[in-house]
């Protein structure tokens, strides 16, 4: 069977002379469960509306295959979408919703019958058939929407925040679905979201944008352990932040800088700098360790600083520090601690806060993120 990979090549669209899409190219595999993550406005909808056929490119091509379906008509290509709103017929049972699309075809009633059963039971709603969608969840009535749109066999699933309307605990559970249909069917699924852990949960690759640019393109691991720049590190997950002047390039792996706010820090080179370069490094809240002790440590890859701890967030499976450092309220570092829970009062582990601290990390944990100026 031939791969029917979507290439996007060098797309751009304007809406009132404001330019919303620039220049777009981007590569998604047959088969692959694709996500398109960025902040409202950035152009993500757009680029999805535009795979679909309800938007025409002001520029460039859109490639199913070897086919360039950039001007083809929305109801002549093989792709069916998905929308945060169910848009289910009320009238219609949860059964004659889901036979719609082959109703209109004209397909035969006992070919229908055996599909949408087939289809009902692959989204675990084969004994819902006869309900009403008022009668239904919202996770239930979006699933009603997958097997509708699953039942016409495109080649390409696109789902443009099709779980925004659910709670927190019903969209991990339609995640879960949603990978294990992914994974049943075999066909590409294209899923935008604004939402960084949904992405990284269930992506093969994502691709992160923002103000009509896509900045990177990689694994959930690659987007977030070496993200391209300050804007991916910052929005997927969360972040600390220092800046300073390379001082010193030890053994072509570390650079170490100074800091005005910061002091003396160490860091692992992921880019190229040299001494000189004025660089932004960031370390994950996750990779800091907290003590109530200076940390004793042989190793001069280890970062510490002193700090106040300032607030504590406590939710159970981790605990999040707000911590200043040299009293400075806008020197802002936070540290998250898994699993904490309290022990006696002189117990090092116990959760504290007002109070003096120590946070620490290796060199190894934290990336170099840009070179702001040579």
């Amino acid at each position: 069977m031939e791969k029917k990979d979507i290439r996007i090549e060098n797309i751009k669209k304007s809406f009132d002379g404001v330019e919303v899409l620039k220049n777009i190219n981007l590569e998604i595999k047959d088969g692959e469960f694709f996500s398109i993550l960025g902040p409202s406005g950035c152009g993500k909808t757009t680029l999805l509306r535009m795979i679909a056929g309800f938007i025409e490119p002001d520029s460039g091509a859109i490639y199913l295959g070897n086919e360039d379906i950039s001007k083809l008509p929305a109801n002549l290509r093989n792709v069916n979408t998905i929308f945060q709103k169910y848009a289910l017929f009320p009238h219609l049972t949860v059964y004659e919703n889901v036979a719609f699309p082959l109703r209109l075809k004209k397909v035969p009633n006992n070919i229908i019958d055996e599909e949408v059963k087939k289809f009902l039971k692959l989204v675990d709603l084969a004994e819902h058939m006869n309900k009403k969608p008022n009668q239904l969840s919202g996770g239930q009535q979006q699933r009603v929407s997958i097997a509708r749109a699953l039942i016409n066999k495109p080649g390409v699933l696109l789902l443009d925040e099709p779980l925004s309307a659910l709670d927190a605990k019903l969209r991990q559970n339609l995640l879960i679905e949603l990978d294990n249909i992914h994974e049943e069917v075999g066909i590409t699924f294209i899923f935008i979201t604004h939402d960084q852990q949904e992405a990284l949960s269930i992506s093969d690759r994502i691709a992160v944008m923002n103000k009509g640019n896509i900045l990177q393109v990689g694994t959930p691991a690659e987007v977030y352990e070496s993200p391209a720049d300050s804007f991916v590190a910052d929005f997927i997950g969360e972040n600390n932040f220092f800046d300073g002047e390379v001082t010193e390039i030890i053994d072509d792996l570390y650079g170490k800088l100074s800091s005005k706010d910061f002091g003396e820090l160490i860091f692992e080179m992921d880019k190229p700098v040299k001494v000189g370069d004025y660089v932004k490094v960031s370390i994950r809240p996750e990779k800091i360790k907290v003590s109530k002790n200076k940390p004793n440590v042989n190793s001069d890859r280890i970062n510490t600083l002193k700090v106040y701890v300032d607030e504590l967030i406590y939710s159970g499976f981790q605990s999040k520090y707000f911590t200043w450092v040299n009293g400075n309220k806008d020197l802002l570092f936070k540290a998250f601690k898994q699993h904490a829970v309290y022990f006696d009062e002189d117990d090092n582990e116990t959760i504290w806060w007002d109070e003096d601290a120590y946070i620490s990390w290796d060199a190894d944990d934290g990336f170099l993120v840009e070179v702001i100026s040579k």
